[in-house]
């Protein structure tokens, strides 16, 4: 799908959904296209099928494998999410009564989210609730604090991060070589 068509389409989910029309200019988040490749995973952590572009699944399997190498134990939480996906995810926020501006705040618009790239996993470990604000205290992710750069990942939503998204400590992002 060529750019300009990816955004008019991204354009029409939010309208459809009720995202301000500034959504684009009022965010330093930009538009994520989806990837041309992906490949699959393992499960995640609910025992759904996952997919993450090639370069990410190497990334995050020597990662993984290194941090239980070190007794550490990390798994899958969620991977590529489609903009479909995204926008299903806001429509059950929606249709449960939250606002737009409240769901805008724990999760990107359609077409904005890392995890439309095929890059962004969410990580978690055995002794925290898969993603909580407790996986901070947890020692997977002071493994990925440590460790998680030699990989190419960042963690994309640190306290107080300028995207206006929560704090996401189990939310990371491959970066190298994309």
């Amino acid at each position: 799908m060529t750019d300009q068509r990816f955004a008019e389409r991204v354009r029409q989910i939010h309208l459809e959904l009720g995202i301000p029309e500034d959504y684009a200019r009022s965010t330093p988040l930009t538009l994520q296209p989806e990837p041309q490749e992906l490949v699959l995973c393992e499960p995640d952590y609910y025992g759904r099928e996952q997919r993450l572009a090639p370069l990410a699944l190497a990334a995050w399997h020597a990662m993984r494998d290194r941090a239980a190498a070190d007794g550490v134990t990390l798994f899958l939480v969620s991977a590529f999410r489609s903009v479909d996906y995204q926008a299903q995810v806001i429509r059950r926020k929606i249709e449960a009564g939250r606002t737009i501006a409240e769901i805008l705040c724990v999760n990107t618009a359609p077409g904005y989210s890392e995890h439309h790239t095929g890059r962004a996993i969410d990580i978690g470990t055995v002794d925290c609730p898969a993603l909580e604000e407790a996986f901070e205290a947890t020692a997977g992710f002071a493994w990925l604090q440590d460790h998680a750069a030699e990989f190419g990942f960042n963690l994309s939503y640190p306290r107080g991060n300028s995207c206006g998204i929560s704090y996401e400590p189990w939310h990371w992002c491959f970066q190298a070589a994309i």
